[in-house]
């Protein structure tokens, strides 16, 4: 578990919903550690609480399989590459800072990294059966958040409310 999840934290860049296919990959296709379904409960759960999201799901992973040997076996596996990395640029950062060909690299990584996040973001929102009949929900919350300056909090309290109305009351008549 240690060397699957420590080799997802070395190999996966832009952050934990970068890491979701690969994560993926290793967990539910190769070890078949967790099922499809309780792979995307997890990543709700991981989002929904407070931390690093890849650490979050690399617990939850570890602590199914392992209890609390496993959470944090694999916890560490993920976190400890990052570590590693920061560390190494730390002692380094001075050297290179004002390098073109490393600004030209960083700048380079940017649209990998948007395209990282948004392939899971997409397969996720094709499992959670979001159509383009009720995409302008996260569009909607995305935009509040983003123009308008509205609180996530109030977004995710609004959702809940209107998840709860909807599936007590209006889906049950239809």
């Amino acid at each position: 578990m240690f060397k699957t999840f420590f080799k997802i934290g070395m190999f996966t860049f832009g952050g934990g919903y970068a890491m979701i296919p690969m994560i993926e990959e290793e967990v539910v296709n190769k070890h078949h550690w967790v099922s499809r379904e309780e792979f995307l409960d997890l990543i709700a759960i991981a989002q929904s609480c407070p931390g690093v999201f890849a650490i979050n799901i690399s617990t939850f992973i570890g602590y199914k399989l392992k209890k609390r040997r496993g959470a944090i076996t694999c916890a560490l596996g993920t976190a400890l590459p990052s570590f590693l990395i920061i560390l190494a640029i730390a002692m380094f950062f001075h050297q290179f800072e004002d390098n073109p060909v490393v600004a030209a690299i960083f700048r380079g990584i940017r649209p990998a990294v948007v395209a990282l996040i948004a392939v899971p973001t997409f397969n996720l929102a094709k499992s959670a059966k979001i159509s383009w009949v009720n995409c302008w929900i996260p569009i909607g919350g995305a935009l509040l958040i983003w123009l308008m300056g509205v609180s996530p909090m109030l977004i995710i309290l609004a959702a809940a409310i209107g998840g709860y109305v909807y599936g007590s009351l209006i889906k049950p008549t239809e």
